[in-house]
């Protein structure tokens, strides 16, 4: 595909890849080997669940094409969130409130999960607590304050609305005029998290494989994935590689999109500015449908990020163009110069919604896609369903399943234009907001 080359360029200017220190790599595969379970994709989703597998006795063998945490689980903005990208009115419609409020409370025990993981494997991954959601315009406030009130009287999930007035004690900006706060949500560093995941995976007897790529897929009661040096034979297969999967389920890639997204990180600022402009502390996002989002790091730089692409073509000047988004969010931060500035793709539904499943007429080859930009506490969760449909207790995972989703209109070649062309009347529709 063509977007993998341009990937792979974006990746070299991340803060993340500096700030984090990898250890020890993994061995290609070589040779045929055999096990229970078979995981294509080295990112949050296939690591955890390999490590809840592991726990349930399975022997697993996990296969990254590139090194652990290369794709968005590796290089996204850090923030884990409450609920999916999609609305509870979605779930809702589909599945019922009372569902929806299952879905719901799940997306809850996703944030505990990394709680409970960066605990038991002692993962020092710069976790801070908060969440501020905020608006543009009036309208978009009406719209946020709305939905956190029915969060709150259908979920049972109260989160502090904010007002105008009280807002400069939360953020330090003229451009919002709303906000509304989640102590339970929170950032951290997702490269780390993503590698003492890795460790995690292997102290548990997880054999895990960079550099392997899986280039096709042998149907059957015990799936075979070749790569170019060896193959795995095993009794369950898990697919958690989203738009890097390469051809390897033609019968999935209808259903997903790659959108890029850019991030920069500003050179570090004084304690008392980053105290200044987000006293709270928190992760910040606006409510718009092309959103922008940011948070200060550990060691006080800003990282902002909302240029994205729906034709997968990068922006041009992508740090001065980002450079001005920040600036125009906070205009203390004029004078800091950006140091860093990367990107990449992740995976989108026609909906919005997770997309997890069994491919057809294999159910024994399992699959976790679409987390659409809103993955990195989802992605735990995900792991956590699908062991649990392969130990023998599918209820959970097919709640998720029962989800029913639709190929990108356009086919193969025109479902891209046909985004870019959508994606501007939603544009358009935040700009008159």
């Amino acid at each position: 595909m063509h977007f993998l080359s341009a990937d792979r360029e974006l990746t070299r200017d991340s803060y993340y890849a500096a700030t984090a220190v990898r250890g020890v790599s993994h061995p290609a595969l070589e040779g045929a080997v055999d096990c229970d379970v078979a995981i294509v994709g080295g990112g949050l989703a296939g690591l955890s669940a390999a490590i809840e597998l592991a726990d349930r006795g399975f022997s697993v063998r996990l296969l990254e094409a590139r090194e652990i945490g290369f794709g968005a689980s590796g290089r996204n903005g850090g923030q884990a969130i409450h609920g999916l990208a999609c609305d509870n009115a979605e779930i809702e419609s589909q599945l019922g409130l009372e569902t929806a409020r299952q879905v719901f409370a799940m997306t809850i025990e996703a944030l505990d999960m990394i709680g409970e993981r960066r605990a038991r494997f002692a993962i020092d991954c710069d976790w801070r607590d908060g969440y501020l959601g905020v608006a543009v315009s009036d309208g978009k406030a009406r719209e946020l304050l709305a939905g956190a009130d029915r969060l709150a009287s259908a979920y049972g999930y109260p989160m502090t609305p904010i007002d105008r007035a009280a807002l400069p004690g939360w953020i330090d900006s003229p451009r919002y005029v709303a906000g509304v706060h989640d102590p339970r949500s929170g950032h951290l560093h997702p490269l780390k998290y993503t590698l003492g995941l890795a460790r995690a995976a292997t102290l548990l007897g997880v054999q895990v494989h960079e550099q392997t790529a899986v280039t096709s897929m042998t149907p059957g009661p015990r799936p075979v994935l070749h790569t170019a040096c060896g193959s795995v034979t095993a009794r369950q297969v898990l697919l958690a590689g989203n738009v890097y999967l390469q051809g390897v389920a033609p019968a999935l890639e209808s259903r997903i999109m790659p959108v890029g997204t850019y991030i920069v990180a500003s050179a570090p600022v004084s304690p008392a500015l980053v105290q200044q402009l987000i006293p709270c502390g928190a992760a910040v996002c606006d409510n718009n449908v092309v959103l922008d989002y940011f948070r200060f790091s550990a060691d006080h730089r800003m990282l902002y990020g909302g240029r994205v692409s729906y034709s997968t073509a990068t922006p041009m000047n992508l740090a001065e163009s980002m450079k001005r988004r920040m600036v125009g969010t906070f205009s203390a931060l004029a004078p800091t110069p950006i140091e860093y500035a990367w990107g990449g793709f992740v995976d989108i539904s026609m909906n919005r919604a997770p997309d997890f499943g069994r491919l057809p007429d294999q159910p024994q080859v399992y699959y976790l896609q679409g987390f659409s930009g809103h993955g990195l506490a989802l992605t735990g969760l995900a792991g956590r369903l699908v062991a649990e449909a392969m130990a023998g207790d599918a209820m959970r995972f097919d709640t998720f399943a029962r989800i029913k989703h639709r190929a990108f209109p356009g086919g193969r070649w025109l479902r891209t234009p046909a985004l870019v062309l959508g994606m501007a009347w939603y544009r358009m529709k935040d700009a008159l907001a």
